[in-house]
């Protein structure tokens, strides 16, 4: 990304659900905040809002995409990058809807971006500890998935949930979700692990008292969904780690019945009382050798994967950015 270049073109996408009485002030505030030398355009997607979230919108005008009926933060914001793909925008940010943050931060976000510092920009919260009004449940819950994200990635990143985020047309190409419920950690593995170089900034967050989250309002239904999107994409980019590991506990242990089993017949003379332990050492290393067997075909599996994800990389490139000289 040239951080000269002229006439710019960025694109704020926004999900939207019922938000008829935030939005109107974050268009308004986003439009005070332009970025010099380039055209800031917002797109609303509205997840099958029943109130005037998409005359709001329009009022302010704002591109619009309707969802007939609510399908998640996930679905819409895909329809948000696609949306950025095919108008050929140089970068994308996404914000919440509920003015949760502050729109003049998007300038310490694609800052980065311009400078050729990152691919993939996101907003950190917690610099000075827990916001105001956030309920510590909630904050705790974030701690908790940001160590699960690291141990996975090995990293040290201390925001991976907030929805605050920018990114330039290397990303945009490359991020494929498929989570309807949210994307936050979903994008955060798949991006990490295709190799794109993602910075994290402070961004300032407001947290209303007594305001639902649209996401997480229900903790525990939140924790079960983000976690099935985290253990997929382990599974989906590290296969053999996810079964391999299982696999060598599994048959060590297998072993470890098996050769107490022979030493007390060596030393006694006889296997009683110990017979079961010879049934359950085997069943353990055929399991482990089963779950190897699921780890190396996984592995092949993701080899291919990466195949056609990079044909469909260089597909997207083509087809998106063919004419545009900054690739």
């Amino acid at each position: 990304m040239d951080p000269n270049k002229e006439n710019l073109k960025i694109l704020v996408i926004i999900p939207a659900y019922n938000e008829e009485d935030s939005l109107g002030p974050l268009l308004s505030n986003i439009k005070k905040n332009d970025i010099p030398n380039a055209r800031m355009d917002c797109l609303v997607i509205d997840d099958g809002s029943q109130d005037g979230t998409a005359r709001v919108a329009q009022t302010h005008g704002a591109l619009l995409i309707k969802n007939h009926q609510n399908q998640g933060v996930g679905l819409s914001l895909s329809r948000g990058i696609e949306c950025a793909l095919s108008r050929k925008y140089d970068l994308a940010v996404n914000i919440d809807a509920d003015n949760q943050f502050e729109p003049e931060d998007i300038k310490k976000l694609v800052a980065p971006i311009l400078n050729q510092e990152a691919d993939m920009v996101v907003g950190e919260r917690f610099g000075s500890g827990r916001p105001q009004n956030m309920p510590k449940i909630k904050y705790y819950g974030n701690k908790i998935m940001n160590r699960i994200i690291n141990t996975i990635i090995k990293g040290d990143y201390s925001d991976v949930s907030c929805g605050f985020r920018a990114y330039n047309q290397n990303a945009l190409i490359n991020l494929n979700l498929f989570g309807k419920f949210t994307y936050t950690q979903e994008m955060f593995l798949d991006l990490y692990f295709k190799n794109i170089n993602i910075k994290q900034v402070p961004v300032r967050v407001n947290y209303f008292p007594g305001r639902r989250s649209r996401v997480a309002g229900n903790l525990f239904s939140y924790i079960w969904k983000t976690s099935k999107i985290i253990l997929r994409s382990f599974v989906y980019f590290k296969p053999l780690k996810f079964f391999g590991i299982p696999a060598l506990i599994t048959s060590v242990a297998g072993l470890g019945f098996v050769g107490f089993l022979f030493f007390y017949r060596l030393t006694n003379g006889s296997y009683t009382p110990f017979k079961a332990y010879g049934f359950i050492g085997v069943a353990l290393i055929f399991f482990g050798l089963l779950l190897m067997a699921i780890g190396l075909m996984s592995d092949i599996l993701d080899k291919n994967r990466r195949i056609n994800e990079k044909i469909l990389y260089l597909i997207k490139k083509d087809k998106f950015y063919k004419n545009n000289t900054d690739k």
